[in-house]
């Protein structure tokens, strides 16, 4: 079973790819040809531990081969390709249907330290202070770099009234940090609207992931929109990890009119290269529309502000965004455990990569530490203003 998809970190499985053209674009490098692995020297160690080892009850020859698998995955250096064994699989599937038990953040792998890339909004890691681009450096007392990138997961997610506590390497401070975290049930919501300006005539929406309910959502929320007589749009895309590329190519389509490039996939084989388009239902073309992200933006975002940005369909505003610019599929392997692969690399209409470069705001807004503790939020008072002059 094979799921094509475009995640941040570790959220965000994808249904199927759709609605692509082919197009003549240059493939990503030159194929190399890949040898046959030899596999004697595998079965020479094997051998030898299974003969001579002095501790047989700690020999299990699944776990062998697991962490074999895990091993030559790893020796890609792609914190987007991993090995999950059926337990891991099974733990990834249910972290994906909406709710979660943990404290709420999404996390990666960058220059070999668990990275945050953004914490949910309203969950315990947000609240518990994790930020964008903190390096998780212990969990209680054991050390992330003794322990695989699961193990860390799993450490972190735990049962409801449960506290873990992150030591966090954090830009600009010169001590560890010690943040306490209790654990939660977390609902993930997916659209969230409000009004803002004197008379609150400026539409906010705010997309949380491009999961499986935020398609239904978003379109419930622009129904709303239509009926108000709206002077601009927020569309907020802060601490949004990613999700379903054919749902970011479906939210772009309301606000790019006609069928216009929306994000191009570049693979291996010239002959697999796609161009997604919009599907020429756009709702919102007339509305003044400005962007929000920030680090914690990644991926399926990235698509929709790179996008909205090469048409100069509305101004990004905010910080630079993570830098996700990789496709990978899912295959669920005949015992239920899976590989997630990176199979291409994304591009913006205007046949940009922005993979570990991330988005350049139009305009760029950041928040202060003193606007973030006295929850002041800088960046949308400057979209808010924005509009207002218009």
């Amino acid at each position: 079973m094979l799921f094509t998809l475009i995640i941040g970190g570790f959220i965000g499985w994808q249904s199927a790819l759709y609605a692509i053209e082919r197009a003549e674009i240059e493939p990503i490098e030159e194929i190399v040809e890949v040898l046959p692995i030899d596999l004697d020297l595998f079965w020479e160690v094997e051998g030898i531990l299974n003969a001579e080892y002095v501790d047989l009850n700690d020999i299990d020859s699944e776990q062998e081969l697991f962490g074999a698998i895990k091993g030559m995955v790893n020796s890609l250096d792609d914190p987007f390709t991993v090995f999950m064994t059926p337990e891991e699989t099974i733990n990834f599937q249910n972290s994906l249907e909406g709710t979660l038990l943990g404290i709420g953040a999404e996390l990666t792998v960058e220059d070999d330290a668990l990275t945050v890339i953004a914490p949910f909004k309203g969950s315990p890691a947000e609240a518990g202070g994790l930020k964008p681009a903190d390096i998780i450096y212990k969990i209680d007392d054991m050390f992330v770099s003794d322990i695989t990138l699961f193990e860390a997961i799993s450490s972190i997610r735990g049962e409801e009234g449960t506290t873990v506590i992150l030591t966090v390497i954090r830009e600009d401070e010169e001590d560890f940090l010690e943040l306490e975290i209790e654990r939660a049930e977390i609902e993930i919501p997916s659209i969230e609207v409000k009004y803002y300006g004197e008379e609150e005539t400026i539409a906010y929406l705010s997309v949380y992931q491009f999961s499986d309910n935020t398609e239904a959502e978003f379109d419930e929320a622009v129904q709303e929109l239509l009926l108000q007589e709206l002077d601009g749009m927020i569309l907020d895309l802060r601490y949004n990890g990613g999700g379903f590329l054919d749902v970011s190519v479906d939210m772009l389509s309301d606000f790019i009119e006609g069928k216009k490039v929306a994000v191009t996939t570049k693979h291996r084989e010239e002959e697999d290269n796609e161009i997604f388009y919009t599907n020429e239902s756009a709702r919102l073309t007339d509305i003044p529309l400005v962007v929000l992200v920030n680090k914690g933006s990644a991926s399926a975002s990235e698509i929709v502000a790179g996008a909205i940005q090469d048409h100069e369909r509305g101004l990004i505003l905010g910080e630079q965004t993570f830098g996700k610019g990789s496709v990978q599929v899912v295959e669920i392997l005949d015992d239920g455990s899976s590989l997630r692969y990176t199979i291409a690399k994304w591009y913006t209409p205007q046949d940009r990569s922005i993979d570990d470069v991330g988005i350049t705001p139009d305009m760029l807004v950041e928040i202060t530490d003193e606007e973030y503790e006295n929850d002041i939020d800088a960046q949308l008072n400057a979209a808010v203003d924005y509009l207002e002059e218009l």
